[in-house]
């Protein structure tokens, strides 16, 4: 669902509800500026970002997963980014 700012300030109850169903893109002079959704898929979205693991946390299972892995040929070109990095 996308709503003008000055709709979203009109209808906020409405839209409150709608938002925890779907998100709802406000608007303002017709360009995408920010997005409410529920409290439960921003805790969820929140959850996917990247965490550090310390290579001694993670299982054989895990190891041996990320040993097996294999990089898609189209990301191939970023291996020319590693030739002259150093630690």
């Amino acid at each position: 669902m996308r709503i003008s700012t000055a709709d979203f300030i009109k209808n906020f109850g409405t839209l409150a509800d709608q938002a925890l169903a779907e998100p709802v893109r406000i608007t303002k002079h017709g360009r995408d500026r920010l997005v409410m959704v529920s409290a439960a898929e921003y805790d969820r979205l929140k959850r996917r970002d990247r965490r550090v693991v310390r290579i001694e946390d993670l299982t054989d299972e895990e190891l041996e997963l990320i040993a097996q892995a294999e990089i898609p040929a189209e990301y191939a070109h970023l291996d020319a980014e590693l030739e002259n990095w150093k630690p």
